[in-house]
């Protein structure tokens, strides 16, 4: 399987379980069909609460009417589009998955903002006193994938030995 094929895997299986999820959770079953403001515990740092995000990621930029929605779902459409570009060049393993975590999230997140307006939010976790804001599936896969691109960027290359005539970047 090639790198971009890899991505793609990752991208379809992320925006799988993300809508899964949502749907098991606003749809599902009798025991946990989740309301705005229900709350679940399942353990003792880990709660489903439902709440719907009008923003994007950690409710930034809240989305206020149609024009607003339309902005937002235009904005992730587009960068979508730029991801698939950089996913379709990849070279490195660390960037088409990362890559596919993020295209998966955000596609996800838009589907939810093109059929109900705002996005699905329900993982809250919490512990001594503090709470960190509530998200979904594709939000962590987003920031997993953001953090898989910024570990690409950051780490040193390993230096060629003088004289190997090896100068060429390593292909992961």
């Amino acid at each position: 399987m090639n790198k971009r094929d890899a991505g793609l895997l990752v991208a379809g299986a992320t925006f799988a379980l993300d809508q899964a999820s949502k749907m098991t959770l606003l749809y599902g079953f009798d025991f946990i069909h989740m309301v705005p403001g229900s709350a679940v515990e399942v353990l003792p740092f880990f709660n489903l609460l439902m709440v719907w995000n009008p923003g994007i990621s950690l409710g930034l930029f809240p989305a206020s009417g149609i024009e607003g929605t339309i902005f937002l779902a235009t904005f992730q459409m587009v960068a979508v589009g730029v991801l698939c570009w950089w996913l379709w060049f990849a070279k490195k393993t660390v960037i088409a998955l990362g890559l596919g975590m993020v295209i998966g999230g955000a596609l996800g997140n838009l589907i939810d903002r093109l059929v109900y307006g705002k996005v699905a939010d329900f993982i809250q976790l919490h512990a001594f006193g503090y709470s960190f804001y509530v998200f979904n599936v594709a939000d962590a896969a987003i920031t997993f994938g953001v953090v898989a691109l910024l570990y690409d960027a950051l780490k040193p290359e390993p230096s060629a030995a003088p004289g190997s005539g090896q100068g060429q970047e390593k292909q992961e």
